[in-house]
């Protein structure tokens, strides 16, 4: 298991005459936050795919990938030093924790008490609160051999850290595999009942990043229904088909078709920001969420994984005041988010598939993000 390994157990015996050659990750500095060191972390496999990670906010800085004719380009916004992920931005690639997307008013109960979080998206809880895992340093390291190409990242959140029960003990994998898929395992235990749902945070630009909106990449999700939001992004409990409206995306459609449409769902996200209800037959298994192929570089990018929920964001919020790694700004909507979670809100909304996590049990999830081209 990976949560046994990141907790120091030793990897099982290989003679020497049957080990795999271990894939090399290259380790280097990537600065210091309040006097702590930050690290990068970059995975390359034999196709010349490469991922970077920090430490700090187990953020994914750069994924590069090749075109239809063999160019290489990073396809996801950052930056290219900490002090940009220091200053404000929207989760570029963060790990979200303890819960990802919104509770309302920032507030639960389990087993009858009421538990009070920060209010930082008024008026409303987002994204783990004022200083959310994407802000913490994370423990970590090169996955030990025979294990694949990957690291391993740890963190322990205090009992009471913004406002959440138990102290939750979390291990997050990143595996980069030759068939260009990048895995994302998620593990957590907690010694108190509380609420767990988390994310990777990538915005995605399929061109290159930094080349203008992500309008003509053109998106499948694989979901008959999706959760209605009111004017504050929380669910108001419905789970509504998609048939009919702007929200259907079970055919291949450009992401700018409907997105400006005469919608008041719409109009509540400026544009998309919403949970789709993902076609499942199974609870545990990977299973396909969604597809996206953009028409000039050819690249596609599939999505898989376990959880029930994807929340598809289209970078309304960005109005090109941040430059990132190309030394251009990026302009509304010039990157997309694909959230692998539970729904927003499930705290509330006992007809959701639920997020609690009680002592004793494992909470354990996988995402897959795999890159290719068409030609």
């Amino acid at each position: 298991m990976i949560l046994a390994v990141a907790c120091g157990s030793p990897a099982p015996a290989v003679p020497k005459s049957e080990a795999p050659s271990a894939p090399v990750v290259k380790r280097q500095p990537f600065g210091t936050v309040d006097g702590s060191p930050v690290e990068m972390f970059t995975l390359t496999n034999k196709n010349g795919v490469e991922v970077s990670a920090i430490t700090y906010g187990g953020i994914i800085t750069s994924i590069k990938t090749p075109d239809r004719n063999g160019a290489i380009g990073d396809i996801v916004l950052g930056f290219n030093s900490i002090d940009g992920y220091l200053g404000d931005h929207p989760y570029f690639g963060a790990l979200i924790g303890r819960y990802g997307n919104r509770i309302a008013k920032g507030r639960f109960t389990i087993d009858g008490t009421e538990y009070t979080l920060a209010t930082n998206n008024l008026p409303n809880h987002l994204h783990g609160g004022i200083k959310g895992f994407d802000k913490k340093i994370w423990r970590a390291g090169p996955l030990p051999p025979p294990a694949r190409n990957g690291i391993v990242l740890s963190y322990t959140s205090a009992d009471g850290e913004e406002g959440y029960p138990g102290r939750l003990d979390v291990v997050v994998t990143y595996i980069l595999t030759d068939d260009n898929q990048l895995i994302v395992e998620y593990e957590a235990g907690s010694n108190k009942p509380t609420h767990v749902n988390l994310t990777q945070h990538s915005y995605f630009n399929l061109a290159g990043e930094g080349s203008g909106d992500i309008l003509g990449h053109e998106l499948t999700i694989d979901a008959d229904r999706y959760t209605p939001v009111d004017a504050t992004l929380i669910p108001t409990g419905e789970i509504a088909p998609v048939e009919g409206t702007p929200f259907d995306f079970r055919k291949s459609t450009p992401i700018g078709a409907r997105i400006d449409a005469a919608d008041e769902q719409i109009k509540n996200g400026q544009g998309y920001d919403h949970n789709w209800v993902l076609n499942r037959t199974s609870t545990t298994e990977m299973q396909r969420a969604a597809r996206v192929y953009e028409p000039n570089s050819g690249r596609t990018l599939e999505v898989s994984t376990t959880e029930p929920g994807m929340q598809f964001y289209t970078g309304n919020s960005l109005d090109g005041k941040l430059v990132g790694k190309s030394g251009r700004p990026y302009i509304r909507r010039s990157g997309f988010c694909l959230e692998t979670q539970h729904y927003p809100d499930t705290p509330n909304h006992p007809n959701f598939p639920t997020t609690l996590l009680r002592p004793g049990e494992r909470y354990h999830t996988k995402t897959a993000f795999t890159f290719g081209v068409s030609k």
